[in-house]
């Protein structure tokens, strides 16, 4: 049994024990952390039973449990088929494409906000760059193709104003992870700033005053005092965007997928719900969203290892 030492009293006290009056004496505040656990245990812990599907032939009369085990014989499968490198290739592609393009652009937004001196003029940007994050993907989906419609869209009237051909950008393939990427910098650039701008304000102005009086300039105060006072944010924010590299949002790219582009827009989250949905194969569908998973958790753990390795602020 482990010990701790009360030392008021110098008597040596069962470390449990003290937990547990730890416990009853906040108990307020773990009954309020309580919804949100029990929201991940149901949601998130519970339906990992059904992760033993990918080593099953699942059988629908026969239940999970029921179902013969066949080992790796999906994952097998899915690294055999010819649409594996096709499917991985799409899907770091435009994961990359959406990371480097869309982590960036909101710190640059924050420290750019931080420095206007109007807080009214910074209010109105602010709720003008983050109202796009309240509108749904389906809505967002349906106004690009609307505006890019090559009869009717605003932007192939403009194309033809100024003597072009219209375009057909929802059937090109190429054209596909462009509007994905430039499409989710409208709508979440502004959401993901309100992150930054909260750890801009735990800046101490003294050090800023400070730099005032060394004679730094804004553009001196943002790399020198703004930056390293957010670093700690956006190293954690960095950790947890390259852990989840490989899970690229599904219902925006399968509503933007077309016959004419799936060479571009086939990506792992839509080919698990074209397989296991639409063909109901459950197993082989389970077998290739668990190995996705697998990829994301190698990918945090790794990350995170280096930035600790650095000295740097990691998850754990």
């Amino acid at each position: 049994m482990e010990f701790s030492i009360n030392k008021e009293k110098q008597v040596v006290v069962p470390r449990k024990k003290t937990r547990r009056k730890k416990i009853m004496r906040n108990w307020e505040l773990y009954l309020f952390v309580l919804p949100c656990l029990l929201w991940f245990v149901v949601f998130k812990y519970v339906p990992m039973y059904g992760i033993q599907l990918a080593f099953k032939q699942y059988i629908p009369t026969e239940g999970i449990w029921g179902s013969p085990w066949i080992g790796f014989q999906h994952f097998t499968r899915f690294f055999e088929s010819y649409q594996f490198w096709t499917l991985i290739k799409n899907t770091l592609s435009l994961s990359l494409w959406a990371f480097v393009f869309t982590f960036p652009v909101p710190i640059i937004v924050a420290l750019l906000l931080n420095q206007l001196a109007s807080e009214r003029y910074k209010k109105f940007v602010q709720t003008v760059i983050y109202a796009p994050h309240f509108i749904s993907t389906v809505v967002l989906v349906g106004i690009l193709f609307v505006f890019l419609s090559p009869t009717s869209g605003i932007v192939n009237h403009l194309i033809v104003l100024f003597g072009g051909e219209p375009i057909l950008f929802m059937a090109r393939p190429e054209w596909f992870k462009p509007l994905y990427v430039i499409s989710g910098l409208w709508q979440e650039t502004g959401w993901a700033t309100i992150i930054y701008l909260a750890a801009l304000a735990g800046v101490s102005p003294a050090l800023h005053e400070a730099a005032i009086m060394d004679g730094a300039n804004k553009w001196q105060r943002i790399w020198h005092v703004d930056i390293p006072g957010i670093r700690p944010t956006i190293v954690i924010l960095l950790i947890l965007a390259i852990g989840n590299i490989m899970n690229i949002g599904f219902e925006k790219a399968f509503l933007m997928q077309t016959d004419l582009n799936k060479s571009a827009s086939a990506i792992i989250p839509t080919y698990v719900y074209e397989i296991g949905l639409q063909r109901a194969q459950y197993s082989f569908a389970a077998a290739i969203g668990l190995f996705n998973s697998v990829i994301n958790l190698i990918m945090l753990l790794l990350v995170n290892r280096i930035v600790r390795k650095f000295g740097g602020n990691s998850l754990w």
